[in-house]
């Protein structure tokens, strides 16, 4: 059984004069206890809302939402669900409710009602996975804005969930930031065995993750692992940019340099630097 699964799923948001806007359309997907998945979509492809019915913070108008075997229509199970699934949100200033990072951190097991030793022990342990425990006692304010999204991490790793949901956790920071971010998480997947899903519009990310699906208007339109690289028209057809060196691997390509599809820059670096010394070689 999936740990977290979608079935075929709507959701509308009310748009006033009795209308509604239609987020999500029969979405029928997966996520396995201790993947990665990257979701993707350009804005207003239902990115976000799928994050809200994860959790039971939204209630699907049609279809199911399920988390490992609970129904998120099932009040009595939110409780439940709301322990297994955390969500980080964009602006980690959103999720600040205090004025020292371990404070912050604790919010969480407090409202579990944890012991304070057991406490104490979830907010170290949470600090040390994301590197802040030399911040403990600093205020959140006052650090970098790839720090509060660790900070804001930590806050949700505090309540050990089973899976992680980051709704476009890194689109507020510059590419060091980012890239600070994107290394906690798969940390906490490769040695925690923590389920992710990462909702991103930075493919360079997405690339990191097991598995892609990418929404447009509401709707899966591609499931499938990083070979879905080698197929550029189902990114753009979504209105999402391929990474850098995606696009220059397919102009090399065009070009009479097959160097396949690399999925980081040192794939490139490395793919490159090969199949132009084969070329001169052979020169």
């Amino acid at each position: 059984m999936p740990f977290l699964e979608f079935s075929n799923v709507d959701y509308s948001y009310p748009s006033g004069d009795n209308d509604y806007i239609q987020a999500l359309r029969a979405v029928s997907l997966s996520v396995e206890r201790g993947e990665f998945v990257a979701l993707v979509g350009c804005n207003g492809s239902g990115k976000s809302t799928f994050a809200r019915l994860a959790n039971g913070l939204l209630l699907p108008d049609g279809g199911a939402v399920t988390v490992d075997g609970m129904n998120t229509a099932d009040k009595s199970k939110l409780y439940d669900i709301r322990k297994k699934i955390g969500v980080v949100f964009q602006n980690p200033d959103n999720q600040m409710v205090t004025t020292i990072v371990e404070d912050d951190v604790a919010f969480g097991p407090e409202n579990l009602g944890l012991p304070p030793n057991e406490i104490r022990e979830r907010v170290d342990w949470a600090l040390d996975c994301v590197g802040m425990r030399e911040y403990a006692t600093s205020g959140p304010f006052r650090l970098s804005g790839g720090q509060k999204q660790r900070v804001a991490i930590a806050g949700v790793l505090a309540i050990k969930p089973e899976l992680m949901i980051l709704d476009e956790a890194t689109g507020m920071l510059d590419p060091d930031g980012r890239k600070e971010v994107l290394n906690v998480v798969k940390k906490l997947n490769r040695e925690e065995n923590m389920a992710v899903v990462m909702i991103t519009h930075f493919m360079e990310e997405a690339a990191e993750a097991d598995r892609i699906i990418i929404l447009e208007r509401g709707a899966v339109v591609a499931n499938g692992g990083k070979e879905l690289f080698q197929s550029p028209e189902i990114f753009t057809h979504a209105g999402l940019d391929l990474p850098v060196y995606v696009r220059v691997a397919q102009k090399l390509k065009a070009g009479g340099i097959d160097i396949g599809c690399p999925l980081s820059v040192d794939e490139f670096v490395a793919a490159a630097k090969g199949a132009l010394g084969k070329k001169e070689g052979g020169a």
